[in-house]
């Protein structure tokens, strides 16, 4: 980020702060890294709590009346402060633990622009709310973003917990005979895959849980995903946001009304049972 950070963009400060805390993750790849037990098998690592203080270092320095909600460091900030910023320095950490490099760093203003970098591509996803866009590491490589189920890969989070059960389960969805016949699973435990639909790397993501909108793990993949054109609804169809349930994001209308039939049909199959 160059010039007078008070005159730089929401758009920029996320772009800014993403890559900040990008390498930070990149630099300390490879190392033994400390764990701090997060309970029921969670865990952060030095690297988290490193990345999530350069980003906001960044944000402080350009934003300083904002609150900011870090997923390790929790809320900071003004109580009245009318804008937020949430904050996922580390989205995949026992990947990134275990030597993969499929991690994403997600930084959004809620209800605003978002971004999530690779520390590995060098990439960045970006949005300003209405468009969506990715830069390469290599100065002035912008894109936008164009979504397409060509791909017909399909991301699949089987982390817990599993709220749905037993009407839906991520891992019956890979078992039904239509999913088998349109697409190919993949599994990567890290938000980066809302981003790769954004791309038109993936034709879609599928996750259950309860509201994601305002998590700080899913909320920067969404904003971005919807900027795209993405079809993005929760695991019934409904709308994502107060008493929303998971995500099924979908780079277009046809995957999208395809993948819900299959977990319909799991939902009938299990009421019937």
């Amino acid at each position: 980020m160059t010039g007078s950070l008070a005159s730089v963009t929401d758009t920029e400060v996320a772009a800014g702060a993403a890559l900040a805390g990008a390498e930070v993750v990149r630099a300390r790849y490879g190392r033994l890294h400390s764990r701090i037990d997060k309970g029921a098998g969670d865990f952060a690592t030095d690297a988290d709590l490193a990345a999530e203080e350069a980003i906001l270092d960044v944000i402080r320095a350009a934003r300083p009346g904002d609150a900011v909600h870090g997923e390790e460091g929790g809320r900071q900030g003004a109580a009245d402060a009318e804008r937020e910023w949430l904050v996922d320095p580390l989205c995949g950490t026992l990947n990134y633990a275990t030597g993969s490099q499929l991690v994403a760093v997600n930084v959004v203003l809620r209800n605003g622009p978002a971004a999530v970098a690779d520390p590995f591509s060098g990439e960045v996803f970006l949005t300003d709310g209405e468009t969506a866009r990715v830069r390469s590491g290599v100065p002035g490589d912008e894109r936008p973003l164009a979504p397409t189920a060509e791909t017909r890969l399909v991301d699949v989070n089987l982390d817990p917990p599993f709220p749905s059960a037993p009407g839906f389960r991520a891992v019956d969805l890979l078992a039904h005979p239509g999913f088998v016949e349109n697409f190919r699973p993949r599994v990567v435990s890290t938000t980066l895959a809302l981003a790769w639909v954004a791309a038109g790397r993936r034709a879609a993501y599928v996750t259950d849980g309860g509201d994601l909108s305002g998590s700080v793990h899913f909320a920067a993949g969404i904003a971005l995903c919807r900027a795209a054109g993405c079809v993005v609804t929760g695991v019934d169809g409904g709308p994502v946001g107060p008493g929303g349930r998971g995500l099924v994001v979908a780079a277009d209308a046809g995957t999208h009304e395809l993948l819900m039939s299959m977990i319909g049909d799991r939902g009938r199959n299990s009421r019937n049972g």
